[in-house]
């Protein structure tokens, strides 16, 4: 069973007192000049990372010298592993991540999150640093639409409900207790992350949960409840690749168990745990109806 906790439960003091091996947080970063700053001097100013990582896609608006200029080690992601050729995406820029993160262990965090506050590393990195019998931690939040009238506090996640939460339930439900499964805030062990494959493109997410799942177990995963998070959400067009790159993922999966559906497709869970039974019913054609009278 996934384990549950709330970013109140790590304060940095404790992370401070508890700390025994060295941090590592990632900010994989694209045109984010506008964010990207309180980030960094967010993070330095805890005094608890050890190692704040930049890698960039070669901005055209200064993301990287304005991380580099509030404290933190930056690298353009095509220097890195450069015998790959060009970076296919978020997952691959992650992964060549690895290539330079020193820390035992390593936190990814989205780079473009506005109103940035230090529980958000805590929280990823507390679950690792306090309790040794958790490897794998992913953050989750609320994620209002910005821009919209109240900001629809209980919004976002448009992907996560309609494509991988209900894949998740039909073929690995112990995945579907993630509230947020798709979330780019991650954090393991190095050494973990090392062994994993990284998709390269939108499907990074799903395809790291299945072979964290398949590598530790479900009772070494965790995640943790951030609160909310202000953060740019993609335009509706962009989601339809998202959702077929998680679905590209769990067939290829599937494809490599073997497996099918049963006759009867179990519920689907939702993001507070409760089961939802979607049955699938089916009327004959009219006519045959009609040709049997």
């Amino acid at each position: 069973m996934i384990r549950s906790f709330h970013h109140s439960d790590f304060p940095v003091e404790l992370l401070r007192e508890r700390k025994r091996e060295t941090l590592t947080v990632v900010l994989p970063t694209r045109e984010v000049a506008d964010t990207i700053g309180p980030i960094v001097e967010t993070l330095t100013a805890m005094e608890l990372i050890d190692q704040v990582l930049v890698v960039d896609a070669a901005s055209d608006d200064g993301s990287g010298e304005l991380a580099r200029s509030r404290g933190a080690e930056v690298h353009q992601e095509s220097e890195l592993v450069p015998e790959l050729g060009r970076v296919m995406g978020k997952g691959d820029a992650m992964w060549r991540a690895l290539s330079v993160a020193r820390g035992d262990v390593v936190a990814y965090l989205d780079s473009d999150t506005r109103e940035f506050r230090a529980r958000f590393a805590c929280g990823l990195l507390g679950p690792l640093v306090v309790d040794g019998g958790v490897e794998f931690v992913k953050g989750s939040f609320r994620r209002p639409f910005a821009g919209e009238p109240g900001g629809r506090p209980r919004g976002g996640g448009r992907v996560t409900e309609l494509t991988a939460r209900p894949l998740f339930s039909a073929f690995y439900p112990e995945l579907a207790a993630f509230a947020q499964p798709l979330a780019g805030e991650v954090a393991a062990r190095r050494t973990l992350f090392e062994r994993v494959p990284f998709a390269c493109g939108y499907a990074v997410e799903t395809s790291m949960l299945l072979y964290v799942r398949e590598l530790v177990g479900v009772a070494r995963m965790a995640q943790v409840d951030l609160d909310e998070r202000h953060h740019h959400n993609q335009p509706l067009e962009q989601l339809g690749p998202m959702s077929y790159a998680v679905l590209q993922v769990i067939l290829e999966r599937l494809r490599r168990e073997g497996r099918l559906l049963d006759d009867h497709a179990p519920p689907l869970q939702t993001a507070d745990g409760s089961l939802v039974r979607v049955e699938l019913v089916e009327r004959p054609p009219l006519a045959s109806l009609r040709a049997s009278a």
